[in-house]
């Protein structure tokens, strides 16, 4: 019997525990089935809050990431040319990498896709096959005017993605009306260097200058000033590298330099494996009050030619090429001014904006390359401006006006001044100083379209007025950032 009851002393205790562990499994089987009633309600929830953006969407007729870009999309520029503050904020493929505001739409497709389709019409009084800025050596680009009548004006096809958490990417392609496709732009961008770095490679537009860094569907006028087109064949475009800093401040400070191969004009393409085209640049802005914004700037360029050629005539008037070798610098002023009241620029906005440019060319000049081929030094001091102001008088419509003054002041040719040749064999060389005063009006149906008329009085050729009215077309189509400041 002593035996026995240790082994009824543990019967009993189990006996006694099992109420506690069948009450314990009854609880764990509770929660359970809490937790599964919930993760069933938060599905249901989310599922009809999906339903009911797809069906807003459809009633919007677009799908769901497209309509998110659509309505980021700024090209071209808004009626009150919105865009992101005054160069105080990240570029914006930056801000679409971090996912800020409504731009985060357009990061939903990769890549981003944009097209711009632009044309014109044109009634000018002077033949444009002859134009060419007197007083300039010239760039041997698609400056001036443009053909007569109607035609089809260059294209833009944007590709444009992050990479990675480290890097943008974007390629512009531009169709030009000769059936023609060039790389206008293929760079990629860091998105995440410190201190208010970044550095940009590839082919891009240089940051020199205010108009400089902005694509074409983007210009207020249908086309650049003649200090652009005479001193940079309307746009510099660098192949190489770019770093920019920007100051943690609350005044918009950046400085950036570019080095590359400065294959664009005024410079070549060399032989040499160092670098070849060079920029310097600062900008600095902020605001006044609540209704004013600022920005202004200094730049410098520094560009070599090797054999740089250009068509010209002789004495006599027979066809010859000429071709400069040496060294172009340019410096560069630029200002803005934007007011809206009380920051509003959907019902009004004045926008004033100008630059001045002064460019030193030092080298040799070549007179018949193919012929006598005579060698002398070359020296030129040329400057150039152009002001302009552009009103939104009313939301969709803005009126505009510019003037534009160039100075080609006497250039130092050593073929002339030896007595080798007359004055008369350099007849592109003449002094001169050309101008041109242009209007226009435009109106923007919506952010995506717009329509402008633009009236010229040109004097930029030698002894010849050429009186300019042009219509124009501006239609954009996918996803696009939104504009420079």
């Amino acid at each position: 019997m002593s035996k026995s009851r240790p082994f009824l002393a543990a019967c009993l205790f189990v006996w006694a525990g099992l109420p506690c562990v069948s009450h314990a499994a009854d609880d764990l089987a509770g929660l359970r089935a809490e937790l599964d009633a919930l993760k069933q309600d938060y599905t249901n929830r989310v599922g009809a809050l999906e339903a009911r953006i797809n069906q807003l969407e459809a009633a919007q007729g677009q799908p769901p990431a497209a309509q998110t870009a659509v309505a980021a999309a700024n090209a071209p520029p808004p009626p009150a040319d919105l865009g992101p503050p005054p160069d105080l904020a990240p570029p914006p493929d930056i801000a679409a990498a971090q996912g800020g505001g409504a731009r985060g739409g357009q990061a939903a497709f990769n890549p981003a896709i944009s097209m711009i389709l632009a044309g014109n019409y044109a009634n000018l009084s002077a033949d444009p096959s002859s134009y060419r800025i007197a007083g300039f050596l010239p760039s041997g680009g698609d400056v001036g005017p443009g053909a007569r009548s109607f035609n089809l004006g260059e294209s833009e096809l944007t590709v444009a993605a992050n990479v990675d958490p480290y890097f943008f990417a974007n390629v512009t392609a531009s169709v030009t009306s000769d059936n023609e496709i060039t790389v206008e732009e293929a760079y990629f961008r860091t998105l995440a260097l410190h201190d208010g770095f970044t550095v940009k490679g590839g082919r891009f537009f240089s940051g020199l200058g205010y108009l400089n860094e902005i694509h074409a569907h983007a210009w207020d006028f249908v086309d650049q000033p003649l200090v652009y087109q005479a001193f940079f064949n309307s746009q510099l475009a660098q192949t190489g590298l770019q770093v920019k800093w920007l100051a943690p401040t609350d005044t918009f400070i950046e400085l950036g330099a570019e080095a590359g191969n400065g294959d664009r004009f005024p410079g070549t393409q060399r032989d040499r494996n160092g670098l070849n085209g060079t920029t310097l640049f600062a900008h600095l802005g902020g605001d006044i009050g609540d209704s004013t914004s600022w920005r202004t700037g200094l730049s410098w360029n520094d560009s070599r030619a090797d054999k740089r050629g250009y068509d010209d005539l002789d004495a006599v008037g027979d066809p010859v090429q000429n071709a400069f070798t040496g060294t172009a610098r340019t410096w560069v002023v630029d200002a803005l001014m934007k007011w809206a009241p009380n920051g509003n620029s959907v019902e009004r906005q004045l926008k004033l904006q100008g630059e001045y440019m002064r460019r030193t060319e030092d080298g040799a000049l070549a007179f018949d390359t193919t012929g006598a081929n005579l060698i002398g030094d070359y020296r030129s001091r040329q400057s150039g401006w152009y002001v302009q102001g552009v009103y939104l008088f009313q939301p969709r419509w803005r009126i505009g006006a510019r003037y534009d003054s160039l100075d080609s002041g006497d250039p130092h040719i050593g073929l002339v001044q030896s007595g080798a040749l007359t004055r008369a064999a350099f007849p592109t060389l003449l002094s001169a100083s050309p101008d041109r005063f242009t209007i226009m009006l435009d109106w923007s149906p919506s952010e995506f379209s717009r329509l402008r008329g633009q009236y010229a009085w040109d004097e930029s050729r030698l002894d010849e007025r050429d009186r300019q009215f042009q219509l124009q077309y501006i239609y954009s189509i996918g996803a696009h950032g939104a504009h420079k400041f």
